[in-house]
């Protein structure tokens, strides 16, 4: 499949070779073959301009005529193709004013933001570096074309950027850059949260998370965002175990906000500052919530702490019927990582996911029994709280063991709690 995608871009190449026009891989993907890392994608450069690619090429897709740039596809594999530019004065601090069409490679990898991603290719594997982008990846040093103030200045989001490549790659930020990104980062308050969610989210789920959290710790630039972010506080969680170990980014989110111990109303205002989706808020906050309630009952309390070993499980259960079974795995994953744990989270560590296998039911649709059949069992009774009250009543009792998961117990342990429910409901 790498081979395919490869051979696809250099017949974009070619095709524009033949017609007379410069054209180059560029950027990321020049990158990451000499890094001998997966190539995920290939851009190409070319002194082609945008109408002329498309009058090349039989399929083409107009996604960024505004910016010079043609989507190609090549057996049904899409390759951005764009034109050799260079940029007016920015805006905002984040994009050009206007883009200038040129015919000059050098001066269009001029702009670009790292040496590391100012390479080109050209179609017989040469590697034009005009910035030493080769001698930084050898030194593991990450460094901004030119002027690091004025790439920052341009586009603040590259200070982000920034820290995302150097836990990526395993580089260092040279000294004129990090300087510059300290110096300049009360500029990221120009930049749109969902952009700063997207450079975060790569960080956690990229190759070295604990690295991304201790440039993010040490740069403070989490202190600089357009909407107060709870998760600046970050370097108050200080030391980290090996992230990694989480299965994903949304899993290693959750663990910082328990570590700083940010409230599940915290974790879930900076979701929706960040404009993360309704799925990806609703994963980390049960994740919190489910902790911060387990933390309450148990774990803040050193009588608690004594209690047995049934006690304990019944406290595990219940959460786990609360917010489900699969958010108690969640956090079970999130407490194995830690080396400092109450009594009660050891007791969850060892045996939670064997309790978690072994509930009968965790949701009212396991049950035995429907709510139509307990609406019938109780006719003329309207439908109301009480129902959804003692299909909960049964869940609970189901799940922890005391009843059978059969219908006929069910349904006889429905009228022990039905008088109950209604006289509550009463008052």
């Amino acid at each position: 499949m790498a081979e395919k995608l490869e051979d696809g871009a250099l017949k974009v190449i070619r095709r524009l070779t033949d017609r007379g026009f410069e054209a180059y891989m560029v950027g990321g993907c020049v990158r990451d073959k000499w890094l001998g890392r997966k190539v995920k994608d290939y851009d190409i450069a070319t002194s082609a301009r945008p109408e002329q690619v498309q009058s090349i090429f039989e399929r083409t897709i107009p996604t960024g005529l505004q910016h010079g740039t043609v989507t190609v596809l090549i057996d049904r594999v899409p390759y951005e193709v764009t034109t050799f530019r260079k940029e007016g004065d920015y805006e905002g601090f984040r994009r050009p004013s206007e883009v200038e069409y040129i015919d000059n490679l050098h001066e269009d990898l001029q702009r670009r933001d790292f040496t590391m991603n100012a390479m080109a290719l050209d179609q017989d594997g040469r590697l034009i570096d005009p910035f030493g982008g080769q001698e930084d990846l050898r030194l593991k040093r990450l460094r901004c074309v030119g002027q690091a103030e004025e790439r920052f200045r341009e586009d603040a989001l590259r200070m982000l950027r920034c820290l995302r490549f150097a836990a990526e790659y395993g580089l260092e930020p040279e000294t004129a850059t990090w300087s510059a990104l300290l110096l300049l980062k009360p500029l990221l308050g120009h930049i749109a949260m969902e952009r700063v969610q997207a450079e975060l989210l790569k960080m956690l789920a990229g190759a070295n998370p604990n690295l991304a959290v201790d440039l993010l710790c040490s740069s403070g630039v989490l202190q600089h965002t357009k909407k107060k972010l709870s998760l600046a506080s970050i370097a108050d969680g200080k030391p980290w175990p090996n992230l990694d170990r989480l299965p994903d980014e949304l899993h290693r989110l959750a663990f910082l906000y328990i570590r700083i111990g940010a409230t599940a109303e915290q974790a879930d205002a900076d979701m929706r500052h960040l404009a993360c989706s309704k799925q990806q808020t609703e994963k980390v906050r049960l994740m919190v919530t489910a902790h911060e309630r387990l933390r309450n009952e148990a774990g803040n309390n050193k009588v608690m702490d004594d209690m047995s070993m049934d006690q304990r499980k019944r406290l595990w259960l219940l959460a786990a019927i609360r917010y489900g079974r699969g958010t108690l795995r969640n956090v079970h994953k999130l407490y194995s990582q830690e080396e400092h744990l109450s009594p009660s989270q050891r007791v969850w560590v060892a045996e939670g996911e064997r309790w978690l296998d072994e509930m009968p039911v965790s949701e009212v649709s396991e049950l035995a029994v429907t709510g139509q059949e307990l609406m019938r069992l109780f006719a003329p009774a309207k439908p109301g709280p009480w129902l959804g009250r003692l299909l909960a009543a049964l869940l609970e009792e189901t799940a922890l063991g005391e009843l059978s998961n059969e219908t006929e117990a069910l349904l006889k342990a429905a009228e022990a709690h039905y008088e109950q429910i209604r006289e509550i409901e009463r008052q």
